[in-house]
């Protein structure tokens, strides 16, 4: 159709929410603020942090990573329709082959730490584990990137 579409969240950790920080509705929304299209060529990641702040004046820290991947297109067509609604046979034995799409997909990651240079460098991990179809289960990641001390700003290493 027009390309446009919704963004879904497909995965997340930890699948429940932790009742001191609940998980924000509509993250979906702000990752493509510009709306979820389809392009057709494959941009490069971009990557950006926006602060979303809670009833409470809370701020949360959300980092996002997007990248674009290839969509699994329609059938191919076989057959083109003439004027008067015919099909006709094509002269050529190959299918037509649509144009290529692509389609954003995000990572996010919601802290209520301010440390973009550590966020840009988890998503980067996972987005290098994940691009290059690593057998690590991006569960023991997550939780090896959970369980890392950051030093608090102007501490000791």
């Amino acid at each position: 159709g027009s390309g446009d579409g919704q963004g879904q969240i497909l995965q997340r950790f930890p699948e429940k929410d932790w009742e001191d920080n609940p998980f924000p509705q509509g993250i979906e929304l702000f990752c493509q603020p510009s709306g979820w299209q389809l392009f057709t060529e494959r941009n490069p990641p971009t990557f950006f942090v926006a602060v979303l702040t809670d009833i409470n004046s809370e701020r949360h820290y959300c980092a996002c990573f997007t990248f674009w991947e290839a969509v699994e297109s329609a059938q191919p067509q076989n057959h083109s329709r003439n004027g008067e609604g015919e099909e006709e046979e094509e002269s050529s034995s190959s299918p037509i082959q649509p144009a290529q799409l692509f389609a954003p997909k995000s990572l996010v990651l919601v802290s209520r730490l301010d440390h973009a240079e550590v966020f840009r460098n988890s998503l980067g991990l996972i987005y290098t584990i994940y691009v290059d179809g690593l057998s690590v289960s991006l569960e023991n990641v997550i939780g090896n990137l959970l369980t890392c001390t950051i030093p608090i700003t102007g501490g000791a290493q």
